[in-house]
């Protein structure tokens, strides 16, 4: 039976990190289903390259680079959509960094400042500007990728974690707060994917440890990740808000 549930034709949708990884395949997801896709990361290259193969596929997108831990960027980022655009009815905060891999008490303040720069600071002010988009327009909707560690801190990965927890709070204060505005926010809690940004994590040992706790056995690839977020973009979530979903393997039951 056919549906019009996922079809996002004629939405606008902005996509952070979307360089690589799962960024990508949400990117690349979104615009099969009809959306006109922003692929947005730091380096306009990576975006460009993205943007090409999602129109070589017969479907819309566009580059424009934002570091999210720079306000003159996303101030930039935003600039752009509402001059093109007019709306935005989508926006992915996916881009994040995890600077540091060790104890949490030999944690600098580099990294700690860099790390909640980009996954606190970042997504929050991404999706200030991005709501007052959406809510000039009749509303729209936020998703943040957070974690599992979110939830439950991983080892060697404190600060991280932290932040990642606070991107859950987050999700839940936007989605109480502007759903006045048709706003919808939800989070999505990524277990262990096979991405560059993880790759600390599928070092020897590490990695072998890790399948031990994962009831399924494998990790997950980037693009298992991007239906989750199709379905929390779509209407047929048109009455999900506040909520954080895992897709983790079933490591955290």
């Amino acid at each position: 039976m056919s549906t019009s549930l996922f079809d996002l034709t004629g939405k606008v949708a902005l996509i952070t990190g979307a360089s690589r990884g799962i960024g990508q395949a949400i990117a690349e997801l979104l615009a099969e289903q009809g959306a006109h896709v922003i692929v947005s990361s730091r380096k306009i290259e990576g975006c460009q390259e993205v943007a090409d193969g999602i129109k070589a596929a017969g479907n819309s997108a566009e580059a424009f680079a934002c570091h999210i831990g720079d306000l003159d960027q996303v101030q930039a980022v935003f600039a752009h959509v509402r001059e093109k655009h007019g709306k935005l009815d989508i926006l992915v905060n996916n881009a994040a960094t995890n600077p540091y891999y060790g104890h949490i008490l030999d944690t600098s303040v580099e990294a700690f400042d860099k790390t909640c720069e980009v996954n606190i600071r970042g997504y929050f002010f991404m999706s200030t500007e991005g709501a007052k988009i959406m809510r000039d327009n009749g509303g729209g909707v936020i998703v943040n990728t957070a974690s599992i560690n979110g939830i439950r801190p991983g080892a060697m990965q404190g600060i991280y974690s932290i932040t990642k927890a606070a991107v859950i709070g987050m999700t839940k204060s936007f989605a109480m707060e502007c759903a006045e505005h048709n706003i919808r926010v939800n989070a999505l809690l990524p277990g262990l994917t096979k991405t560059k940004f993880a790759g600390a994590l599928f070092t020897e040992g590490v990695y072998e440890e890790a399948m031990k706790r994962i009831p399924m056995r494998r990790h997950a690839e980037p693009e298992e990740m991007a239906g989750t977020v199709l379905y929390l973009v779509s209407d047929a979530s048109s009455y999900v808000t506040g909520e954080c979903v895992l897709v983790d393997g079933g490591i955290t039951l």
